[in-house]
């Protein structure tokens, strides 16, 4: 081998160590982070403040006062007759409001929700004065248009303002359990609880073990050290009051940020900063059966990219420039978690990249050209820590999986985890350049999830048929 060529593996050699360094300290650094998050549940769990509540499967309990669900809705005619049929029978109470906004030109949407609503009073289609799409958040602040209309004419004022997604599927329990939580706070929040799908199992099922870990450990831990909690946009609640100070304090008195894409995280940070208390309620039924609000995630790569693109530009990006860094370190530290994505993107990349570097490298060497790069006693070290961080984590997520689906999905939760890796990747890149451009002076769009109907037997399924 001349010197040229050996010159070239000593190049090869130190790229390969230095995407290892690079990608080694930041996944310890993210392990570490990660840990302080288990150690402060198991914490919490072990002194009783992580148990779930249990309650009896009736949602037939009347209300403190009027709730108002708002669900905003654009090309979504496949589901959202469904959707709103069945939050009509799961949830009876006469002091529900449900206003379903759709646009002016999807008449196949505003069509599916008159032929779901029978002789219901209880329902208040509102069609938006603009041609759609707009982005969600505007036509969240239609539908709070229409519900100040309703108010000022019948003079009863709302307790609280709920928010769901076109193809949510609601849970008997959860109103009467917002209803009661705006007792003691100005913000309350449901866990989601997406539904496995045979049709797709790695991707979109892969959503399970996220959300289960996310609203099963995490929020509860953010709950307990009272750091601001942002909301997911369904299964929650705000109260009336909370909600109009946010108008009151925007120039355009209206409450949702249209210029965001993820208003439902700006909300409920915005709630935290004005001083508003907040509760991240875990209750389960008799039959153990988590009380949540259930729905399909995206099952196609591409839509699971998109809608994962417009959570990491959302919250990692335009919340970094609209709300910054503010509050105590605790709220510092959960701001930092939140706006990890892009940065983790990254990681995971040089990652995928080093192992195919590597695997060449070893090929090559191998057959006699160059030689494995030499590591440091230090970057051992970090390697071997990093590795039990990996087993350490997977146990997590396969314990929180199967709690609620099966032994079975949680050990396709540990096989799904380069899958999860790749999506990450993909919506991390997405997601910078989509944030690259609205610096141009590109106006956000809704880039809206498309939904289908599935068949989902749950248990909030069989009780709205019970009670219809």
């Amino acid at each position: 081998m001349s010197d040229a060529g050996f010159t070239t593996w000593q190049w090869l050699g130190l790229v390969q160590h230095e995407l290892l360094l690079f990608a080694a300290v930041f996944f310890l650094l993210g392990a570490i982070d990660e840990f302080a998050v288990d150690l402060t549940w198991l914490w919490l769990k072990l002194s009783g403040r992580a148990e779930d509540k249990r309650i009896p499967l009736d949602g037939s309990n009347k209300l403190s006062g009027i709730a108002a669900v708002f669900v905003p809705a654009w090309m979504e005619a496949p589901v959202i007759g469904a959707t709103v049929a069945h939050a009509l029978k799961a949830w009876p109470q006469t002091e529900l409001r449900l206003y379903v906004g759709c646009y002016r030109n999807d008449q196949q949407t505003i069509a599916a929700v008159l032929a779901s609503i029978g002789q219901d009073n209880r329902v208040r289609l509102v069609i938006h004065d603009k041609a759609g799409p707009t982005t969600k958040a505007d036509c969240l602040n239609r539908l709070f248009q229409a519900l100040q209309t309703d108010e000022r004419r019948t003079g009863e004022r709302s307790r609280m303002i709920v928010l769901h997604d076109a193809e949510d599927m609601v849970d008997p329990a959860g109103l009467g359990l917002l209803d009661h939580a705006m007792e003691s706070a100005d913000m309350a929040q449901l866990p989601v609880l997406p539904q496995p799908q045979r049709s797709s199992p790695w991707i979109g099922s892969h959503y399970c073990e996220e959300f289960v870990e996310a609203h099963g450990k995490a929020m509860v831990v953010r709950d307990a050290l009272r750091a601001g909690m942002p909301l997911a946009g369904v299964g929650c609640a705000i109260g009336r009051d909370a909600l109009q100070r946010i108008a009151d304090s925007k120039e355009n008195g209206q409450p949702f940020a249209a210029e965001c894409l993820t208003e439902d995280y700006e909300l409920g940070l915005g709630v935290y900063e004005q001083g508003g208390a907040a509760r991240f309620l875990r209750y389960r039924h008799d039959n153990g059966a988590l009380v949540a609000t259930r729905a399909y995630f995206p099952s196609r790569l591409d839509t699971a990219v998109r809608q994962k693109t417009r959570w990491v530009h959302g919250i990692a990006f335009q919340a970094w420039d609209r709300l910054g860094w503010q509050g105590r370190p605790v709220e510092i530290w959960m701001r930092l978690r939140d706006r990890r994505g892009p940065l983790a993107a990254l990681v995971l990349a040089v990652a995928y990249a080093l192992l195919v570097l590597s695997t060449l490298a070893w090929g090559l060497a191998a057959l006699g050209f160059g030689e494995p790069i030499r590591l440091s006693d230090t970057l051992v070290l970090i390697l071997w820590l990093n590795f039990a961080s990996f087993v350490w984590r997977g146990a997590w997520r396969f314990g929180f999986t199967a709690r609620e689906y099966g032994w079975s999905e949680g050990i396709r939760s540990i096989l799904r985890i380069p899958v999860t890796n790749i999506i990450a990747i993909m919506a991390g890149r997405r997601a910078i350049m989509a944030y690259l451009r609205s610096l141009g002076g590109q106006q956000p769009a809704w880039d809206k999830t498309d939904h289908q109907t599935h068949p989902v037997h749950t248990i909030a399924h069989e009780r709205a048929e019970a009670v219809a």
